[in-house]
């Protein structure tokens, strides 16, 4: 297996990005990562991108030809990956494998994902089949109610409490208040969170993470 390593970069600002669909977001940081590395774009020979049950968001099934299509790539392969939450290091990975093996020697790998175009009941019902849907989703566990239990369990087995699992929220936003491609950007203190609305106790609102877009 030969040495692989990453060459460039493109990121596009995390939120709810009304002024912008699928394609706009990947010429955003698509052509972004194209131009970091520095490099033909003719020099690619492969794509791969990881989606999210793209065609229930937003009616584009078929992410792989989009993608190529948009970006000036066609007629090079271009395959779309689904591992639910795990879809964008899942294309990474398959990246990967093909440089490694010597298959390819540059390759593009993207994700993406706009998740708010649909209503709140909608996106609920998608992400839950991310999981088992007729055992958990359509009896009502929604995500938060998943982690919800893990965290009662992670608290009865390690005496972990409420406030140590609201540092966590305390610590990410304040990672996202020094990111310029963060959603929100406004650090929040250890009372703010614990004061917030229950959403499944015992994680509440600013404990749980909001629904963005984006590309990278």
């Amino acid at each position: 297996m030969r040495e692989v390593a990453v060459i460039g970069r493109g990121l596009s600002k995390f939120g709810e990005r009304w002024d912008s669909g699928l394609r706009e977001l990947v010429t955003e940081a698509g052509v972004m990562a194209i131009t970091d590395a520095k490099i033909p774009v003719k020099s690619l020979e492969a794509i791969y991108t990881g989606s999210m049950s793209p065609g229930r968001f937003t009616n584009q099934e078929h992410l792989g030809a989009l993608v190529a299509d948009q970006l000036g790539l066609t007629p090079i392969p271009s395959t779309r990956v689904e591992a639910a939450c795990a879809s964008g290091g899942v294309a990474f990975r398959q990246a990967y494998i093909s440089v490694a093996s010597g298959l390819y020697d540059l390759v593009l790998v993207t994700g993406v994902e706009k998740m708010t175009d649909v209503t709140l009941k909608s996106a609920t019902s998608i992400l839950g089949a991310a999981g088992d849907y007729e055992w958990e989703a359509f009896h009502g566990a929604t995500f938060p109610a998943l982690y919800a239990m893990m965290a009662m369990r992670h608290m009865h087995e390690f005496e972990t409490t409420e406030e140590q699992l609201a540092l966590v929220s305390v610590k990410n936003h304040l990672n996202g208040y020094k990111n310029g491609y963060a959603h929100f950007q406004n650090p929040i203190t250890l009372e703010e969170v614990l004061s917030s609305s229950v959403v499944a106790s015992p994680l509440k609102l600013l404990d749980c993470s909001p629904m963005s877009i984006f590309f990278w």
